[in-house]
């Protein structure tokens, strides 16, 4: 009954709410509806606790209370790795005050094992404020740049962008997804300012320009924390605040002046204030002073680079203002043209009435910055293209607003993928752009310089189908069927394993023999490889682990069963050189294969424990594919790699292959007069082929990119090892096949009698029946 007043009571508050004065709102969660916050602040549990407002009162209105706020600054502590990663010691960090909702940097740079950035998120909890919790958090530290950086983003000093400009400057360390997201942090503090600085204009574009130098596998991984999105979009909205300040009217009736020493040149005379780059230029127009409405962008021709008429080439690089009364054939026609755009005299009018004063255009000349975190199906051919009218907040066109693209590959038609598009912050889409051909076919390639015409703003390129011209989405069709064929491969060598060990369990004839013994200790080995390779190792046991310690005996384990099947191969390969070609007087000492197996399953743990003695940060899991970000690969990495696993497999082969060589020469030379053992010579090398390993082969052209066609080969042949044993040592011997045969005979053989008994004893009930019936009816 109290819990049902409670209910009434706060409810009563939340309708009449609307009505009551309120003081002023820092942050309101939006679209909160009663209900959701009657849950929200556990009125389910405490009836007479609403909500604490900001001052710690009961609060009147829980719709307000529960959506707004601030958890205050914070000390605490989290546990941190050391340098090699074994031990964890604590450290003092800290949070600042952060409104209800948001997530807050940590003052000293916290990193999960992927190297992304750990936040803590201020929430409610049981209607009060609180921190979420970081008791189950182990971090790792950064290189000194992003710990820079991280403090930078964090204080947001006043001079925030000076000093990340010299930060990037002076560093020699590449940037990382975590540098370029407090880059990205540090960008939207500078935007929430009141106060717009110019000044910092050309230090943004340097930066943009460091982190477009950026590897793509990086930039992709940033996209994944939308730092790149963040970065972009932070960057152009601070540029388009600033032409009220950088081409006012009164500045019209100036000469045009350079500043040379940052490609940054004032054509006040015509409304322009020009920052060019080769990779990023931004132009802010002001209309007013000369009716110029838009830029063209062109290449110089090499006997004209360094003599631009308005000296602003970079590089053979140069622009022109364009006015509302440009004809496009004129503005197609000239020579070299990049991309151009401009908004014709009509559509200026237009959109001067709705409060249109200035244009802004920025030019990417690379597409670093437009990160598909999906599988991209179209990527851009030519430069990104940027248009905005500050103040506009709606970004469609009363009309249309026509702008030129350099076809990236003149062999594209529209039937192929090719044409205008714009970017989303998510993907590339075209819907909305038309993009003109000068033939009505379909199939036909377009154009040099494409005329497209779009009803709205934002940034424009000319699109391609991805597969046209980008090698890593092959790649990564490439690896979906090396995927495929590595699962049936290992699927396959696992049923053949298991046929082997169903063989030797069943027949002790097979068993008994010492190659036997021998096999089963190498299909033993298989069987374990390849069931750590097929995710056996994520299993509940290391789950309990943490996560860097179940990486570190995940990638341990599979190490230690790989060398151990290439010890037994070894070893094999040793016991078949001493039979083909040492054939009188072969001799084999006295326990021999508990030898054998002593040596192949305790000496692969001499690199195995001293890996994981000396370098365990070498198992640091990485991403296994530029395609699977969420995916790690737990195995050894840099030194340890090339001495734990590559080393020792490279020498191993190369034995093996040694002594194929010599036995498939031994054998040839015993056989050459018989033309009839061609076959068994053949089949011989099959199987040493695969009984030694030499297959790995394959996968060593493969890692050293000696061409593709080796990475289907070593798919094809290594993963099929157990089963290639499976069809020689069950199939294709006589005596197991004629011992399964037997098997098979027998059981039917004993079908057959079981029913014959069968068919006996009801013959046997039947006469005993009818002969009682005789006896009963004669006493009758």
């Amino acid at each position: 009954m109290l819990r049902l007043l409670g209910l009434c009571w706060a409810f009563r508050f939340a309708l009449s709410s609307n009505t009551t004065s309120r003081s002023t709102q820092l942050y309101v969660q939006p679209h909160l509806s009663i209900g959701k916050c009657l849950d929200y602040c556990h009125f389910r549990f405490i009836p007479f606790l609403p909500c604490i407002d900001d001052i710690q009162r009961i609060a009147n209105s829980p719709a307000e209370a529960c959506g707004r706020g601030y958890c205050d600054a914070e000390h605490f502590e989290l546990n941190y790795k050391t340098g090699d990663e074994v031990e964890v010691e604590s450290r003092r960090n800290h949070v600042e005050r952060t409104r209800v909702g948001r997530w807050a940097n940590l003052r000293e740079l916290c990193l999960d094992e992927r190297g992304f950035p750990v936040r803590r998120k201020c929430g409610i909890r049981n209607g009060t404020r609180e921190w979420e919790s970081l008791s189950n958090v182990t971090c790792r530290g950064g290189q000194q740049l992003s710990s820079n950086l991280n403090r930078l983003a964090v204080e947001s000093p006043p001079d925030m962008i000076s000093r990340l400009s010299d930060l990037l400057r002076q560093s020699q360390e590449p940037l990382r997804p975590v540098d370029i997201f407090s880059i990205a942090q540090i960008f939207e503090s500078l935007l929430e300012k009141p106060k717009k600085d110019p000044k910092v204009v050309s230090d943004l574009i340097g930066i943009c320009l460091q982190v477009m130098a950026t590897d793509r596998e990086t930039l992709r991984i940033s996209a994944e924390l939308n730092a790149t999105n963040t970065l972009l979009s932070n960057f152009e909205d601070y540029l388009d605040a600033l032409p009220p300040q950088l081409v006012p009217k009164e500045s019209c009736d100036v000469e045009a002046k350079d500043q040379s020493h940052v490609k940054n040149q004032i054509l006040s005379h015509v409304g322009v204030h020009a920052l060019i780059s080769n990779e990023l230029s931004v132009f802010f127009v002001n209309p007013e002073c000369a009716n110029v409405t838009g830029i063209a962008i062109y290449n110089l021709p090499t006997d004209r680079k360094g003599n631009s008429t308005s000296g602003s080439n970079v590089e053979g690089f140069d622009y022109s203002p364009l006015s509302s009364s440009e004809s496009l054939e004129n503005i197609r026609a000239r020579k070299g043209l990049q991309t151009a755009a401009f908004l014709p005299e009509q559509l200026w009018r237009e959109l001067k009435q709705k409060g249109a004063t200035f244009l802004v255009f920025k030019v990417y000349t690379s597409d670093s910055l437009f990160v598909e975190t999906e599988s991209p199906v179209r990527m851009p051919s030519s430069a990104v293209i940027s248009i905005s009218i500050p103040g506009m907040e709606d970004n469609s066109l009363p009309s249309k607003l026509p702008f030129f693209l350099r076809n990236g590959n003149e062999n594209s038609s529209l039937m192929e993928g090719g044409g205008c598009g714009y970017w989303n912050y998510e993907t590339w889409l075209s819907d909305g752009i038309t993009t003109c051909s000068s033939s009505d076919s379909l199939d036909t390639p377009l154009d040099p310089v494409i005329l497209c015409h779009a009803d709205h703003l934002t940034q424009f390129s000319f699109l391609l189908g991805i597969s046209k011209i980008q090698t890593g989405v092959d790649n990564y069709e490439d690896d979906r069927t090396l995927d495929m064929i590595t699962n049936v491969g290992l699927s396959l060598s696992l049923v053949g394993l298991l046929a082997i060990f169903l063989t030797a369990a069943l027949f002790r004839s097979f068993r008994r023999l010492a190659s036997t013994k021998v096999l089963l200790n190498l299909c033993l080995a298989l069987a374990l490889q390849t069931l750590f390779f097929m995710d056996i190792g994520k299993g509940e046991l290391l789950r309990r682990l943490q996560f860097s310690d179940r990486c570190l005996i995940a990638g341990a384990l599979m190490q230690y069963f790989l060398l151990v099947v290439f010890s037994w191969m070894l070893i094999i390969g040793f016991l078949q050189f001493k039979r083909y070609v040492k054939v009188v007087g072969v001799t084999y000492p006295r326990h021999y294969i508990f030898m054998s197996a002593l040596v192949a399953w305790t000496l692969p743990l001499v690199p195995t424990l001293a890996l994981v003695k000396l370098d365990p940060a070498s198992y640091r899991p990485t991403q296994a594919s530029p395609e699977m970000p969420h995916t790690v690969l737990c195995y050894p990495s840099g030194h340890g790699l090339y001495l734990g696993v590559v080393l020792p497999i490279a020498l191993v082969t190369l034995a093996n292959a040694l002594m194929v060589g010599y036995i498939s020469c031994s054998v040839y030379c015993a056989l050459h007069t018989r033309g009839k053992h061609v076959l068994q010579q053949l089949r011989l090398f099959v199987l040493l082929f695969f009984l030694l390993g030499l297959t790995w082969i394959f996968g060593f052209c493969s890692y050293f990119q000696w061409g593709r066609v080796f990475s289907y080969l070593f798919c094809l042949t290594a993963t099929l090892q157990g089963f290639v044993l499976f069809v020689y040592f069950i199939i294709l011997n006589k005596d197991n096949r004629r011992a399964w045969f037997g098997l098979i005979c027998n059981f039917k053989s004993k079908e057959e009698m079981d029913i014959d008994a069968l068919r006996t004893q009801e013959k046997s009930a039947l006469s005993r029946t009818s002969q009682m019936s005789v006896q009963s009816s004669s006493t009758n």
